[in-house]
């Protein structure tokens, strides 16, 4: 199992400077994870680092809050794909789907993925503020409204990625051929290849160089 493959290679810290988005890219390149994840004010950074490389540039969009409107989250998409993002991981709604307001979250999204049809879009559902049966249908909105992957978390809530949280994401996933990314407290190689079994494609990690190498991350966040 080649782990470096799975892993978005990831720094979304507000305090995260130039010098640490090239040191993120100088990582990327070392072990060859499949991306970057910044923020969408270092996507032409990035991008300029990873240049004749393969490894994508991942964009979050209405982060960390999702709480946004959806223009916000539109125009911010449009100016990381000119930019030079490859992926956009946009945070969902949470108020609005918690307010059973699912046409607006639906569109929300839709209204994303409008202006990145070619591109991939993964759209954060933050289960650690979702019961059971807010986590499925954010995960059917998200899957009807046309995105390539489901995620977990933004890892700056109350919690991370969860199996059983995995496990309700799959449940609603049937022949659409949407992905998860599992995010938030992946920290070691154990339980990133535990996730990697249950059936996600995807980890967002800022410990990725510990989950390839095997060692301890001495970092205690996304």
């Amino acid at each position: 199992m080649k782990l470096n493959t799975y892993i978005d290679h990831t720094l979304l810290k507000s305090t995260a400077t130039k010098t640490d988005i090239i040191q993120l890219c100088q990582e990327a390149k070392d072990h060859q994870f499949f991306s970057v994840c910044v923020n969408s004010c270092f996507v032409s950074l990035a991008k300029a680092e990873l240049k004749d490389t393969t490894i994508k540039v991942c964009s979050v969009v209405g982060f960390p809050l999702g709480a946004m409107s959806t223009k916000a989250k539109v125009e911010e998409t449009k100016q990381a794909i000119k930019d030079g993002a490859d992926e956009i991981d946009m945070v969902i709604n949470i108020g609005l789907l918690k307010s059973k307001d699912f046409d607006a979250v639906w569109k929300d999204i839709e209204a994303v993925k409008k202006v990145m049809p070619n591109k991939t879009l993964k759209v954060i559902l933050e289960t650690c503020y979702l019961e059971e049966l807010e986590i499925i249908k954010a995960s059917e909105l998200a899957i009807n409204s046309g995105a390539n992957f489901i995620k977990t978390s933004t890892g700056f809530g109350t919690g991370g990625a969860t199996f059983h949280d995995v496990r309700l994401m799959k449940s609603v996933i049937t022949t659409c051929g949407t992905k998860i990314k599992a995010s938030g407290g992946i920290r070691d190689t154990k339980t990133a290849i535990d996730y990697i079994n249950l059936g996600v494609e995807r980890i967002g990690t800022s410990n990725g160089i510990a989950i390839v190498t095997g060692s301890l991350s001495e970092e205690n966040n996304y």
